[in-house]
């Protein structure tokens, strides 16, 4: 007695292509759901930062890590408050080697300015998890002044360092979003900075010309949000 074997008819086929189709676009969109969060995180960590900065600043009429008077207007508890040197410049270190860009977290911290709290001890000369705020990426943020971003000549300015390991395109949406684009142009630029114990991003990876180098799925990048 024969057996008749039997594929799948057009319908079938069919019906499995779409539901194929319905899953790829499932995790397409809940990829793209969840860079859109990342973005929105690191953002909304950066406009924090810089709220809290210009707050300081407003009140003190003095810049959160320079300012000379800490110990006398801000309450950091039993210890009297580091002070800085109130040159206008939030310096890695000062002429006194005071590392205001470790103390500014401290500053920010006490003042009410930025949840969390940050210690800040005069010998303190690398950034730390006591005294220092990471990215969600868990490499530390800088808030300093100095020209470590873009390349070749540019000014020195205050500026945010998100910190690397931030992945490529997750670099270039946020510069999108709330800058040019361009990672050597803007407010938000390109930076090398690494802080200790982490790998330096690296320009030939991260970027392509005067874009970021989506193609090439870079993991460390990092930028400069200028102020």
């Amino acid at each position: 007695m024969k057996t008749c074997s039997r594929g799948f008819t057009l319908i079938e086929i069919a019906i499995v292509l779409v539901i194929i189709g319905l899953l790829l676009g499932g995790v397409l969109k809940g990829q793209e759901l969840i860079t859109s969060a990342r973005v929105r995180n690191l953002v909304s960590l950066q406009d924090g930062v810089k709220a809290a900065f210009f707050g300081f600043q407003d009140r003190y009429r003095a810049l959160p890590g320079d300012y000379a008077s800490a110990d006398a207007n801000i309450n950091c508890g039993a210890t009297p408050c580091a002070n800085g040197d109130s040159n206008g410049r939030i310096d890695a270190p000062n002429a006194a080697g005071t590392h205001e860009e470790l103390l500014v977290w401290n500053h920010l911290g006490v003042a009410g300015f930025l949840s969390g709290s940050y210690a800040f001890s005069a010998g303190d000369a690398a950034a730390t998890d006591a005294n220092s705020p990471k990215n969600s990426y868990s490499v530390y943020m800088q808030l300093v002044y100095d020209n470590n971003y873009g390349t070749g000549t540019v000014p020195t300015k205050h500026n945010m360092k998100t910190g690397g390991q931030i992945p490529v395109e997750i670099m270039a949406e946020i510069d999108r979003k709330i800058d040019d684009g361009n990672p050597y142009s803007g407010a938000f630029q390109f930076s090398i900075y690494a802080p200790a114990g982490s790998t330096a991003p690296n320009a030939a990876t991260c970027i392509n010309g005067t874009a970021w180098n989506i193609v090439g799925g870079d993991t460390n990048c990092g930028a400069a949000d200028l102020f």
